[in-house]
């Protein structure tokens, strides 16, 4: 949240310096100034969720007996790290621009900062489901194989989404078509203008009907599968409930200008999304990981 609020205000750059701000750990101004605030507690959380991963695997390592288990703890330690030093070099390299793509090495490195972010939530979900005791002593029945599959491409196609969102807001093409849901104030169906701004922000559309498809098709198979139980047929209900409101605030931030709130918002709930159909897949997809495992 506080990194989506950073870039929805354009305050990535408020601090010319990484990993201090403005060299210290309490930069003067910080708390009054609404940029200074977002980009360094973006920071300070950063910080606080390294210190909290390395502690998950400290603990994951010591207590759990499943290898693949402890090794998704080293690799959570390895992608907050990894996503700290990213978030880094998105600051020390913004002055080297790329004239022939019109954006800096700076907002590349920024656009694989998004995507790592949700990488990391769905790692963070994946070991808090494996150490729950509901995976540990399941004696359910098992999802069928085509609903662990829809859920496997979803999770792709949802991933592929947010890559592209990234890249459209880090090129500042949020407005690149202004209107909704028709592509201009004449209601054309495509853009009648193009470039690479306002091809980014048509795919990203594109997508979004891709996926509305997808993740209904997905929530369709698992109500309809009378082996599945009320765990994942809840988790359905919430894919297609965060569904619903990820488009209305997508709407909501062309429509209102790209609020910032409403941006954050539209951020956030993408990853909430992506995290429930995340973990629904996995639940479906059990018994093949435990075995394999």
């Amino acid at each position: 949240m506080l990194g989506a609020f950073t870039t929805s205000i354009g305050a990535g750059m408020v601090f010319l310096d990484w990993p201090l701000s403005n060299g210290s750990l309490n930069p003067d101004g910080w708390l009054t100034d609404i940029m200074m605030f977002a980009e360094h507690s973006h920071r300070l959380s950063a910080g606080l969720m390294s210190f909290i991963t390395i502690a998950i695997w400290l603990y994951v390592w010591a207590r759990e007996d499943r290898k693949w288990v402890r090794n998704l703890a080293l690799f959570a330690v390895v992608l907050v790290f990894t996503q700290a030093l990213v978030g880094g070099l998105r600051v020390l390299f913004d002055h080297l621009h790329i004239e022939s793509i019109e954006t800096s090495v700076g907002r590349l490195f920024a656009m694989i900062h998004a995507c790592l972010a949700q990488i990391y939530v769905c790692t963070l979900l994946a070991i808090a489901v494996v150490l729950s005791n509901r995976w540990i002593n399941w004696h359910g029945r098992a999802a069928s194989a085509k609903i662990g599959q829809l859920g496997r491409w979803c999770v792709g196609l949802i991933l592929l989404q947010l890559a592209v969102a990234a890249v459209m807001r880090h090129s500042h093409a949020g407005l690149a078509i202004p209107t909704f849901p028709l592509s201009s104030p004449e209601g054309d169906l495509l853009p009648p203008l193009w470039n690479f701004h306002v091809s980014i922000h048509f795919a990203h559309r594109v997508m979004a009907a891709v996926l509305t498809i997808a993740l209904g098709w997905f929530a369709l198979a698992i109500w309809r599968d009378s082996s599945v139980g009320s765990g994942l047929k809840a988790g359905a209900t919430a894919i297609v409930t965060l569904l619903v409101v990820q488009i209305a605030l997508g709407a909501s931030a062309i429509w209102m200008i790209r609020d910032p709130y409403v941006t954050t918002a539209h951020v956030l709930v993408g990853a909430c999304l992506l995290a429930t159909t995340f973990g629904t897949t996995i639940w479906a997809n059990r018994r093949s990981m435990s075995s394999s495992a």
